[in-house]
């Protein structure tokens, strides 16, 4: 299944994030369980998500990596399990090149990179011989690491910069251009107030020609703004997010509340879509 199977422009597409982890910032130990997680992801689907990302290993600041071995049991056999059940297309979010590979085996169709496939040398490579979409999303550091470093000149034009360069290397490796989706990441190595600007800018970013996947659910700029300590209760403040993000050109939006964010995304369509 390849990208062009969703004709970008038309209308903004959901992917449900499915974490089957522990510790996750939001949904951590919530799903990290085949049955719950299977059940997850198929209340996701009837409340109109397009396709589900799966992710074992916690990215939130300050994560622990876990091992490889870990991070293929907790999303393989979800993979598996869900592909057995259906048709939804089914990404795998990993920064690993082994898990990507064992993922696309089982069923997913995606791949979502955090590192923007810099953590793992082969993941440019694997990915382009799959023949299989690939995020590539903006991360400076790693999550242990990137809070400190949020220094930027320029944030839009390095950000920019950055995906770019990311971009040719997946192009010289043999990904088709119209397989790659860009994510400037938000709440990895951003300040709040650089999260707000980078929305407000996100029409500098679709200069560089390809669809663009945004997530902003439930993340701390939005808790700080409303004053929320809860991630869950950030779901009104997440569709003020989203709703900005597809008025600034998102083709995907990234989220944990899929069924109220579906509408968002009906409504903001008709507004800002032509």
């Amino acid at each position: 299944m390849t990208s062009v199977l969703f004709p970008w422009g038309q209308r903004t597409y959901v992917m449900g994030i499915l974490n089957t982890t522990p510790d996750s910032f939001s949904d951590g130990g919530q799903f990290n369980t085949l049955e719950s997680a299977l059940k997850q992801a198929q209340v996701m689907v009837q409340a109109g998500a397009d396709m589900i990302d799966i992710g074992g290993q916690s990215t939130r600041p300050g994560a622990a990596t876990i091992s490889l071995a870990e991070e293929l049991d907790r999303t393989i056999p979800v993979i598996q399990a869900l592909r057995s059940h259906g048709s939804v297309p089914i990404s795998i979010d990993t920064t690993r090149a082994a898990v990507a590979e064992a993922a696309v085996m089982a069923g997913a169709n995606w791949v979502n990179d955090v590192s923007g496939g810099t953590f793992d040398p082969a993941m440019l490579a694997t990915v382009a011989r799959l023949q299989v979409p690939l995020v590539l999303m903006h991360l400076r550091g790693t999550p242990q690491t990137m809070q400190q470093l949020t220094d930027y000149d320029d944030l839009v034009s390095e950000i920019k910069q950055a995906l770019l360069q990311q971009v040719q290397q997946a192009l010289a490796l043999g990904i088709r251009p119209e397989n790659l989706i860009l994510d400037p990441g938000l709440g990895f190595a951003k300040t709040a107030a650089q999260n707000i600007t980078l929305l407000k800018h996100l029409p500098e970013l679709r200069d560089l020609g390809f669809p663009l996947l945004v997530g902003p659910s439930r993340k701390s700029f939005i808790g700080k703004l409303l004053e929320q300590p809860d991630p869950q209760q950030r779901h009104w403040g997440t569709a003020a997010a989203c709703c900005r993000a597809i008025a600034g050109g998102a083709d995907i939006l990234r989220v944990h509340d899929v069924a109220e964010m579906v509408q968002v995304c009906r409504v903001a369509d008709a507004l800002w879509r032509d």
